[in-house]
């Protein structure tokens, strides 16, 4: 059992990793860290040197930049300049205005900006902004979470440096998580305590019905809802939880300038964790309170899952996202707590090995097939159909399996990492 220290722990630690976030998480951190650069400085940079590590400039190259129209770093860096707000978070720019994104273009027409890679760092999530004015020069550096600055200088004087992050994995969290803990948390806490997360539903739902209302992205959702896809998908179940949990993501990959609830750092495995599970409760009427907890346990499940895999890996974040509402649609269905944690194995035994080749518009093809194979892993647990620990990775323990998973992600997969990285810079 669970006492109220631990509830109250988990509770700080569901709200620190699921906030809203306005476009990709990785350029709008990059625009955060060149926000408070330039705060710091106090005025307009000349110039704006931005060192990243490879994850970052990664998942940087190709997502589109909220209310630019633009995909990519120079733009996010040239707004977080040009109008971000440190104190916004990752909603640094929320007061974009088209008049600022014509300021963005001349500032970059005029190379006041430099990008690199950060040499021989251990952080997969690093982002190092300089910037530099007439007479002065500031420097802020992000590392370990999106938002965590660990250092802030202003011409050679430190005003913060907390040297590793804060808010790491190693340091943040002083309950150490279980799948059982997890279970019991969604299942038993007060349905008061926990009510907050039906904001990351709203939310959530917003950027899907958005996103039927224009053209975004490579339109996955509306492929699965045409008139060829209905021939072959059909209206089902699966076609909603596809197709709306698709759509939000291509909204916000194209850049639609809409705030969505992001998990652990990442919108996309927010929209994961939580479309799905709406959308199976919203079409087998479930209740309310039901719905809660079935969506805690999918974001609790994902904050643990990430905890053990990184902010930042070459295992794409929907696989974890995934895990997470295949337990959340478990629970809906009637699961208990064993049919759950087949639910996880039956993911572990199937998507593992999903690379992350960088956030783009394509994420929502990768998210579509986290969503079906959430679905069917919860259809088998419901139906005492589990991956045994004889097949693969998969143990008889859940958070043995769980952990094997994340082994992959974090270390096998390092040398995927720098050959997606090698392969995504050289086309």
């Amino acid at each position: 059992m669970l006492n109220e220290c631990e509830r109250d722990q988990i509770i700080s630690l569901i709200k620190k990793e699921v906030v809203p976030a306005i476009g990709c998480t990785e350029p709008i951190a990059v625009s955060l860290c060149v926000a408070k650069a330039t705060e710091t400085l106090g005025s307009l940079p000349d110039k704006i040197k931005v060192h990243l590590s490879a994850n970052i400039l990664k998942n940087a190259m190709g997502v589109g930049i909220p209310g630019t129209k633009m995909v990519g770093l120079p733009i996010a860096i040239a707004l977080g300049a040009l109008i971000g707000k440190s104190e916004y978070g990752l909603q640094v720019l929320k007061d974009l205005k088209p008049e600022d994104v014509e300021k963005g273009k001349t500032y970059i027409a005029e190379k006041r900006i430099e990008i690199a890679l950060k040499e021989n760092i251990s952080d997969n999530l690093y982002i190092e902004a300089c910037c530099i004015g007439k007479e002065s020069e500031a420097t802020a550096v992000i590392k370990g979470t999106h938002t965590n600055f660990s250092y802030i200088a202003k011409d050679g004087e430190v005003i913060s440096n907390d040297g590793c992050c804060e808010d790491s994995e190693e340091k943040c969290d002083d309950i150490k998580l279980s799948f059982s803990k997890v279970y019991g948390f969604a299942t038993t806490t007060l349905i008061d305590d926990i009510h907050f997360i039906l904001q990351a539903a709203e939310l959530n739902r917003a950027a899907s019905k958005l996103s039927a209302q224009g053209n975004y992205g490579h339109n996955v959702a509306k492929a699965m809802t045409g008139t060829l896809g209905r021939q072959i998908f059909g209206d089902s179940m699966l076609t909603h939880m596809m197709s709306y949990t698709a759509a939000a993501c291509d909204a916000r990959m194209d850049g639609a300038m809409i705030p969505v609830m992001s998990n652990s750092g990442s919108g996309n495995q927010g929209i994961t964790a939580t479309l799905p599970v709406l959308t199976y409760a919203e079409d087998t009427e479930c209740s309310e309170d039901n719905l809660i907890r079935a969506l805690i346990l999918s974001h609790l499940t994902v904050v643990y899952i990430k905890q053990k895999l990184g902010r930042l890996s070459a295992l794409c974040g929907c696989v974890a996202a995934a895990t997470g509402a295949s337990c959340g649609i478990t629970y809906l269905m009637g699961g208990d707590y064993n049919q759950i944690t087949f639910a996880v194995k039956n993911m572990v035994g199937n998507i593992t090995g999903m690379i992350c080749d960088g956030a783009k518009p394509s994420c929502a093809l990768k998210i579509s097939s986290g969503v079906s194979t959430a679905v069917l892993s919860a259809i088998m647990a419901i139906e005492h159909k589990v991956v045994s620990s004889l097949e693969g990775i998969v143990d008889d323990d859940v958070d043995k399996t769980i952990e094997n998973l994340t082994s992959i992600g974090a270390v096998g997969m390092q040398e995927t990492d720098k050959l997606v990285l090698k392969i995504m810079t050289n086309k």
